[in-house]
């Protein structure tokens, strides 16, 4: 039998203003106990170099993201190799308490890091996602789209992520 891997604790306070969800936490995340934490992951870089945090700050920090006003969780707790490797039934149970999440601290907004968690969320939308600000809403909760930061992602240029994180950071502000 494998052994299981350590879930990830989520990094949410009260008064969380950008809730960032995963689709669920990879081995290397799980082993470490922190989020984003794959080698080629540039999720870290780009809250930076977008200006979401005013310093430098990697995977070893999420327990920090509070002090700026975010939060991270996963729509799946379960870590796994990779999405390949979720049951179908792990999706509404993670639904469901994602929406729990987001009722309960309120977040400005709810940025589904990548389209795969976008679709995880929302499976009745149909057609082509773009990047950010989307209809749906969660109670007061605005839904944004930002591209999967993964380095196993090719989808979007580092300049397209880039722009995609900056443009959360306008809608944060203008939403102060």
């Amino acid at each position: 039998m494998p052994k299981l891997l350590p879930p990830l604790r989520d990094r949410i306070k009260p008064g969380v203003r950008i809730l960032f969800v995963g689709i669920n936490p990879g081995i290397r995340s799980s082993l470490t106990g922190h989020h984003f934490a794959g080698f080629s992951n540039r999720f870290w870089n780009l809250l930076f170099e977008s200006g979401l945090v005013p310093e430098r700050i990697t995977y070893q920090d999420d327990d920090r993201l509070p002090e700026f006003g975010y939060g991270i969780t996963n729509i799946v707790p379960r870590p796994t190799p990779g999405i390949d490797t979720i049951a179908k039934h792990e999706y509404p149970a993670g639904r469901l308490r994602l929406r729990r999440k987001i009722l309960r601290y309120k977040p400005v907004i709810v940025a589904m890091v990548g389209v795969t968690v976008y679709r995880a969320m929302f499976p009745e939308r149909k057609g082509a996602v773009t990047l950010g600000p989307q209809p749906e809403r969660i109670g007061t909760t605005e839904v944004f789209v930002l591209p999967n930061p993964s380095g196993r992602n090719a989808n979007f240029s580092y300049a397209e992520m880039l722009a995609a994180f900056r443009k959360l950071k306008r809608r944060a502000t203008s939403r102060s």
